[in-house]
């Protein structure tokens, strides 16, 4: 219904529960943009866009039983990574929470999912619509924290969170066609990331190996923040349509289940609310 139309994504950890909500309620009304472009969580929270699987992005983020947590602090000193992703992309879409494969390959809408290619240090936008194993491992390559989690190899290239390169992607979708663009944010207005002198000596040294790697992780902070400027702007102007967070975002290691579904819930809310703003928004 919507050609040139883009929905982006941007990730923020377990912030993409809000993101989930907003999803969940645009597949409930059946309404799917044909072209989707998702970074970090909001990769996982695309996948399940184009499964048609309303709920699954929220049960595999707000997780009650123990035995099912992906982020244990035991866990993660021993497999070096601050989240269990073999959890997150091995048992729970083949095991837990079947993820539907059939449903997702045979989707019209283009997904791109976004990394950092660790030799270049610019973004990939990865599509895959036949191999089951290459898409989750394309999943857990944009959702790879720095220094927090291993590099992830994807087609023989080591690669980490596309949020490094391209937090999110709205340049890239209009540089492909896209006149109309809706992105779903994970922070509150006016937000704006820290530049830390010495988190960028901490960087340096560990990616001394991949400095083109290191030079962008270094200049993540300025470069996101521009973009925030230009889609404040946009937004403004009436040019993009945006959906961010009304209420304190949470951190992106929350694990309380009150929390976590109160975040969700008002993402559903918010979606339900502006629906038809959004409508009207495409419609012009």
């Amino acid at each position: 219904m919507y050609p040139n139309t883009a929905l982006i994504l941007e990730g923020g950890a377990v912030r993409g529960v809000f993101t989930s909500g907003v999803l969940d309620y645009l597949m409930e009304q059946e309404f799917y943009l044909p072209y989707v472009v998702g970074v970090s969580a909001g990769a996982c929270n695309a996948v399940d866009y184009l499964s048609k699987q309303v709920g699954r992005t929220r049960d595999c983020t707000i997780i009650k039983e123990k035995e099912y947590r992906y982020f244990d602090l035991k866990k993660a000193l021993k497999n070096r990574s601050l989240f269990d992703m073999d959890m997150i992309f091995d048992r729970f879409p083949n095991e837990i929470y079947p993820f539907d494969y059939e449903t997702y390959f045979k989707s019209d809408i283009v997904c791109e999912l976004v990394v950092t290619n660790c030799l270049t240090g610019k973004a990939m936008y990865l599509t895959e619509k036949n191999n089951k194993e290459r898409l989750m491992t394309i999943c857990r390559a944009s959702s790879s924290i720095p220094i927090a989690s291993p590099m992830v190899s994807v087609d023989g290239i080591p690669c980490l969170d596309g949020g490094l390169a391209d937090s999110i992607p709205l340049l890239h979708t209009m540089r492909n066609g896209c006149r109309k663009n809706v992105v779903v944010l994970t922070r509150n207005k006016g937000y704006r990331k820290k530049i830390h002198k010495n988190q960028q000596r901490v960087y340096r040294m560990a990616y001394r190996k991949y400095p083109k790697l290191a030079e962008t992780i270094c200049h993540r902070a300025s470069v996101y923040n521009r973009t925030l400027e230009m889609i404040e702007k946009w937004e403004a102007e009436g040019r993009i349509f945006v959906i961010r967070p009304e209420i304190p975002a949470v951190s992106r290691t929350e694990q309380d289940y009150e929390v976590l579904t109160n975040f969700y819930r008002h993402g559903y809310d918010l979606m339900e609310q502006k629906f038809e703003d959004l409508k009207r928004f495409l419609e012009i």
